[in-house]
């Protein structure tokens, strides 16, 4: 018999409950702008959230993607010594 664990130490036999996955849908409801603003009811399917939840996740993935293109593009069109590169430089230290 094997005792594999997963990356967390838990052991690879354990499963999650009905309950658990309950609750991680619901949590994701209020997580995931989308879905908590179209919510009419308490009741969303889990697949709709999943569903949403992939795609609210692609989209800020894109986001960070195009946002990091521009900085590049506005570093490299920037004198390192300018003011506007110590802006640049200070938001990008902060925590």
């Amino acid at each position: 018999m094997s005792s594999r664990r997963t990356r967390t130490g838990q052991p690879a036999t354990s499963r999650i409950t009905e309950e658990e996955i309950t609750n991680l849908v619901a949590r994701l409801q209020y997580v995931v702008p989308e879905i908590h603003r179209r919510r009419t009811s308490n009741k969303v399917s889990a697949t709709k959230v999943l569903q949403e939840t992939c795609n609210y996740i692609k989209n800020l993935n894109r986001e960070v993607g195009d946002l990091s293109d521009r900085l590049a593009h506005l570093l490299a069109t920037t004198d390192a010594d300018s003011n506007e590169a110590a802006i640049i430089r200070s938001l990008l230290m902060r925590d």
